[in-house]
């Protein structure tokens, strides 16, 4: 113990006077075995010169998955795929932009649009977005959805659910379950992903629809943007919630100070809520999201604006808001992402999966104790923006890409 708190000392002298109170805790479970690695994976400068709060919070050491793997395409014919999630039989069911929904078999084979869907506002970065399927899918057929929609005053990130017909063509008794409270015209930074909890509820990720008018809405709790929020499958706040104190706090809120979150997904062992989201020029981020918590945007941030101009003080950490797991700079855009847990690649076993745009690769992120300890850019060579990927029932990986590919990622 004698030697534990010299080492914890050591550390904390070395970064900034409150990084190491903002440091993620280790009640994940005991130490793991030290991962091998080789160099960072990224070589390129990074967009600023701002010090990480802690040893490991960005460019990890590189691993390399040592048994054989292949990617294949399944299909080239999706329109700007966004979404993607398993059904039990094995099929993928697939967001478009566009406002469509596609099922894809696992040969590849693409079903026509599936009607019933409500109208989606898909200009730039909005339309038909995350989606999921219900825990009880295989005796009510129930989807749920996130997309961008016209509203009154604006544009917003909007929740739907509707039933999947028995013939599959159509989505029935479609409705709205849940809007955000704050429309503005524009039209980037929706979000937005949305995933069950372990207790049948939602969380749903929104964004702080990028604009300078509407970035410090991620701080207020008054305002749905830029928070995750969680609600039961009839839109309303789910029970359990934290409190937040404020004038007119929301009681759906969950968690505070995001930027522009494109990926949930919950760790197979823990529970916990995880989240990927874009930062501006460097400081993409990976979260591990924790109830109440203040994720810091745009009062703290590890990237600048695309001017290279600094954004607010140009602080990177600041009491009661918490520090991001990882992150990057320069930025790999990340999307949609998922946790490992098949049985085909052993090694990758609750390794997180998230999907890359702009660094156009799928990057495998190993975690123990809630740090990353190590990183791997899969299919780099491919050229592809990666835009989500899930676990299929088949222990398999499924990634689609915004130029309409879909790919199955399995063992040799």
């Amino acid at each position: 113990m004698k030697i534990k708190s010299i080492l914890i000392l050591l550390i904390c002298a070395s970064v900034a006077s409150s990084g190491c109170s903002k440091k993620k805790d280790d009640s994940a479970g005991p130490s793991n075995p030290t991962i091998p690695t080789g160099p960072p994976v990224e070589t390129k400068p990074a967009n600023t010169n701002y010090k990480p709060a802690f040893s490991g919070q960005t460019r990890i050491g590189s691993v390399q998955t040592s048994a054989a793997f292949k990617a294949t395409v399944l299909t080239s014919a999706l329109d700007s795929p966004w979404g993607i999630t398993a059904l039990p039989d094995g099929r993928l069911l697939v967001t478009e932009k566009a406002g469509i929904m596609r099922i894809v078999t696992e040969a590849g084979v693409v079903s026509d649009a599936i009607t019933g869907i409500p109208d989606v506002n898909a200009a730039k970065q909005g339309g038909l977005l995350g989606i999921t399927i219900d825990p009880e899918f295989a005796t009510n057929r129930m989807v749920y959805w996130t997309f961008s929609e016209a509203y009154t005053g604006g544009n917003i990130t909007s929740v739907a659910k509707g039933r999947l017909s028995d013939d599959e063509k159509s989505v029935e008794s479609a409705e709205v379950i849940y809007q955000s409270n704050t429309p503005n015209s524009s039209d980037l930074h929706y979000g937005s992903r949305v995933v069950f909890d372990n207790t049948g509820n939602l969380f749903v990720s929104i964004g702080e629809r990028s604009v300078l008018e509407t970035r410090p809405l991620a701080q207020s709790v008054s305002s749905s943007l830029g928070k995750v929020v969680r609600i039961t499958t009839s839109g309303d706040p789910a029970p359990g919630n934290p409190v937040f104190t404020g004038s007119g706090a929301l009681p759906e809120l969950y968690s505070s100070g995001h930027r522009n979150p494109q990926g949930l997904a919950i760790h197979p062992e823990t529970g916990e809520l995880w989240e990927s989201e874009h930062g501006p020029q460097g400081g993409d981020e990976i979260n591990r999201i924790r109830p109440g918590i203040n994720y810091g945007w745009p009062v703290i941030t590890y990237g600048e604006e695309y001017t290279g101009a600094v954004i607010g003080d140009a602080i990177q950490q600041k009491e009661g808001m918490e520090q991001p797991v990882y992150y990057w700079d320069p930025v790999i855009s990340p999307s949609g992402m998922t946790f490992y847990r098949g049985n085909n690649m052993p090694e990758w076993k609750n390794n997180l999966f998230v999907s890359s745009l702009s660094g156009k690769h799928i990057a495998r992120l190993i975690i123990q104790n809630n740090s990353v300890v190590g990183e791997e850019r899969l299919l780099e060579s491919e050229g592809e923006r990666f835009r989500d990927i899930t676990q299929g029932k088949n222990g398999a990986l499924y990634a689609i890409t915004d130029g309409g590919k879909l790919y199955v990622i399995d063992k040799q």
